[in-house]
């Protein structure tokens, strides 16, 4: 074996750091407590633990990780490059599940490390995305080799062994890409953080994948060409190891990141299995799944979620205009069964969230209004959470616009989904920035929150975990500027993490001009909590409010369901009426025959 470059103590220093990025003004986002949790950092901590343990670096060199999310804890450069310097520079940086807009950031963070000569790799769906898709040059890849950064493409299981020990000797290679030979993930570490990282989250929560890899071929979509789309899954065995590691240490909340749980081969397996530890084993689960709009298809999926611990659902709705979602090859969206599978979701008391891009190519203005105005009226839905239809770098969208030479911002820190990144055909790019930002005032108007309340007495939905939601989804984007996938609890700030480039602000103007806006908008963000609190409990306090109903609450006639809006206000509506009723014909014709 060869002998690791090292002093001292002979423990190799692992930081695995997810990086955030850059808000409009140049600064980090970084919250006191984040909403979402990583699940990269998870992943790789898992595997990363078990190298430890193996001793994969020779007998008695140890292996010390450090866990780090930007996005609830300040990235202190010089403590870090002081712990390293205490250890011979023994250990390396890993840059874990950089976006292609967190690719400026990570590069910032990256230079000092490199500077001082300490391994530094970098992996996530940028670097990923990049080599799958384009010529493994294109969207700034030069800079790492430039710095001499390592790019790690694919996925670690099984792989990280070898980086950690050619890091180690000091013979970290340029490239390690593994994208075309992505792992089987059963039986390998699970994903774990410890409890003082995930404390950094709303609600102390973690998250998991229980598979990887989508069949499907939306053209927005990054992970098909990233994870794959061959799915591979974890066995219920490794479910039950690792909701049972963190219920050692107090954490029985989770996010599954799979794209689409519901189509997991083992999705059933999985449910009971986390049933039986809910029911019989007094697991308090709480989940929160994805899912596509034909999950209401599949026998007793819906039914065993619930009892699974599942309080929340994020649905890939995308769009209810049938001709964007045939641009974006989302064939497998049908309108005609959305109301159905909602109304399925709502039966159970669980919350449903959908995701809703703009700026597909029949979008406009006008379109994009009358379409939020048909959301409210006509689906039972809780949540929208908006998005701008970008090029990600690692789709076929970007892979498209790339080859053909058709010009996109060259600032991947704007890559994060609510940016306009490049020209729409029927929108300037000042008009597709600001329907955006309408679409949130639209949605989370006063009068529909109340009728978002009102559905949600009536279907027996947890109304204070609705508050909790809806204040963030309302308040976020007006007051701090970031989506709230973003957002978490108490923005962060500090003068050192400006951008570079920009002008750095003397602390005796930041720190008074950061105050007074931090105690501003937490006047405001208290007063929405108290409005909205007191509408949902003058809502609740109403004994009619049970018997509350309306169009989008209304049970499914298909006789009534063609004459909706929904239907009627698109072409692409009402040919899928008409494909579906001409479905019906032939098979009521089949039967008789």
């Amino acid at each position: 074996m060869r002998s690791p470059v090292a002093s001292g103590s002979r423990r190799f220093q692992l930081i695995l750091l997810k990086p955030s990025h850059y808000d409009d003004d140049g600064y980090v986002i970084r919250w006191w407590r984040a909403m979402i949790p990583s699940n990269s950092l998870a992943a790789l901590f898992g595997i990363a633990a078990d190298c430890a343990e193996r001793e994969i670096l020779g007998p008695g060199v140890g292996i010390d990780i450090k866990v780090i999310d930007e996005t609830n804890t300040r990235v202190h450069i010089p403590e870090l490059l002081a712990l390293l310097k205490q250890h011979g520079n023994f250990g390396m940086v890993a840059l874990v599940g950089v976006q292609s807009n967190q690719y400026p950031r990570a590069l910032d963070i990256a230079r000092p490390f490199r500077a001082a000569g300490i391994p530094v790799s970098m992996g996530g769906f940028h670097v990923s995305g990049c080599l799958s898709m384009l010529d493994g040059k294109a969207v700034e890849l030069d800079a790492c080799r430039e710095m001499g950064i390592s790019m790690f493409a694919g996925e670690a299981e099984g792989r990280l062994d070898k980086v950690l020990q050619d890091a180690a000797y000091g013979e970290l290679e340029p490239v390690y890409n593994f994208m075309n030979d992505l792992p089987g993930i059963g039986g390998t570490p699970v994903p774990f953080l410890p409890k003082k990282n995930v404390e950094h989250t709303l609600g102390l929560s973690s998250s998991f994948d229980a598979g990887r890899g989508c069949p499907y071929q939306c053209s927005f979509c990054t992970i098909i060409n990233v994870q794959g789309r061959k799915s591979r899954f974890r066995s219920t065995d490794d479910i039950e190891k690792l909701v049972r590691m963190n219920w050692a240490q107090g954490i029985h909340k989770f996010f599954i990141t799979d794209d689409n749980f519901a189509r997991n081969k083992h999705w059933e397996a999985i449910f009971d299995r986390l049933i039986e530890l809910k029911e019989r084993h007094g697991i308090p689960l709480g989940l929160m799944i994805q899912v596509d709009t034909l999950c209401h298809k599949i026998p007793n999926f819906i039914e065993k979620a619930k009892r699974a611990g599942v309080t929340r659902v994020f649905i890939g709705l995308e769009n209810v205009n049938p001709d964007n979602l045939t641009a974006a090859k989302k064939n497998q969206n049908k309108i005609t069964e959305y109301r159905k599978m909602l109304l399925a979701w709502k039966a159970q008391g669980i919350m449903t969230l959908a995701g809703y891009i703009l700026g597909f190519p029949s979008d406009t203005p006008e379109t994009i209004r009358r379409d939020i105005k048909i959301i409210q009226h006509e689906l039972p839905l809780d949540v929208i959470e908006f998005f701008v239809l970008t090029p990600l770098p690692g789709s076929e969208d970007h892979q498209t616009l790339w080859r053909k030479g058709i010009p996109m911002d060259t600032d991947l820190n704007t890559y994060d989904v609510e940016h306009v990144c490049t020209a729409h055909e029927k929108m300037s790019r000042q008009e597709w920035e600001s329907i955006y930002h309408e679409a949130w005032s639209l949605y989370y108007s006063p009068e529909h929150v109340k009728t978002l309340l009102r559905r949600a007495v009536a279907s027996g939905l947890p109304l204070a975990s609705l508050v909790k939601v809806l204040v963030s989804f309302a308040t976020t984007v007006p007051l701090e500027k970031v989506h709230p996938l973003q957002s978490g609890v108490l923005r962060l700030k500090h003068p050192s993490e400006r951008r570079p480039g920009l002008p750095q602000q003397h602390p005796l103007v930041f720190w008074p001009q950061f105050v007074w806006e931090t105690v501003a908008k937490h006047v405001s963000l208290a007063g929405s909590i108290l409005r909205m609190s007191a509408t949902a409990f003058l809502i609740k306090r109403n004994p009619a409010s049970k018997n509350y109903m309306d169009q989008a609450l209304t049970p499914v006639d298909d006789g009534e369901e063609e004459k909706l809006d929904l239907f009627t206000k698109t072409a692409g509506g009402t040919a899928a009426v008409t494909h579906v009723r001409k479905i019906a014909q032939l098979t009521h014709a089949n039967h008789q025959a």
